[in-house]
């Protein structure tokens, strides 16, 4: 029965808490467009450029075309 002394108090100031949080992401725009973010990986990324696809591994860049190589030419 002492416990509830303690536990309801607690309760309460975690309850507003989680309400306080709650209201400020809502006041922060978290909310606004949640079809968007759930969309937006269904859809190809228009920022890329045409020919050029970015890999899974960071960095990793295929292109349809290869880039020209430079090398000396040799006149023999």
């Amino acid at each position: 029965m002492e416990s509830l002394y303690f536990l309801i108090p607690l309760s309460i100031v975690v309850l507003g808490i989680a309400v306080s949080v709650f209201w400020w992401a809502v006041r922060n725009g978290q909310y606004d467009d949640l079809k968007g973010e759930a969309e937006r990986i269904l859809f190809d990324n228009p920022e890329v450029s045409p020919g050029v696809q970015v890999g899974v591994n960071a960095g990793e860049v295929k292109r349809d075309k290869p880039e020209r190589e430079s090398s000396s030419v040799n006149d023999d």
